[in-house]
């Protein structure tokens, strides 16, 4: 019995932690249609505010508060890949251990 198979969810965590990286960094693919709308939105509405003379305000707080969930939508995706490759790896380990118990020695 060898190792147990999560190379597909290590490709999964480290894409996921490169959309982290530059969700941080503020890139925009990573984001999915709902969050790159709101972001779009924001910028909008502050860029017409700033035209008018306006305060921006609440377009840069709601700009933050999308980059926001983007960023915990990530951390939690990363965390959930995490503990499923865990329960992979603890599963494996339980099955070479009965296995082994069961033998004739």
């Amino acid at each position: 019995m060898g190792k147990p198979d999560t190379h597909r969810l290590d490709r999964a965590i480290a894409q996921a932690n490169r959309k982290l990286t530059a969700v941080r960094e503020r890139e925009l693919w990573p984001l999915d249609g709902r969050e790159r709308r709101a972001v779009m939105r924001a910028a909008a509405g502050g860029g017409y505010r700033l035209h008018r003379g306006e305060s921006t305000g609440r377009a840069e707080t709601a700009m933050d508060t999308a980059w926001q969930a983007a960023e915990t939508r990530l951390t939690a995706e990363i965390t959930a890949l995490q503990s499923e490759r865990q329960r992979i790896v603890t599963e494996a380990a339980k099955d070479k251990a009965a296995k082994k118990s069961s033998g004739w020695w």
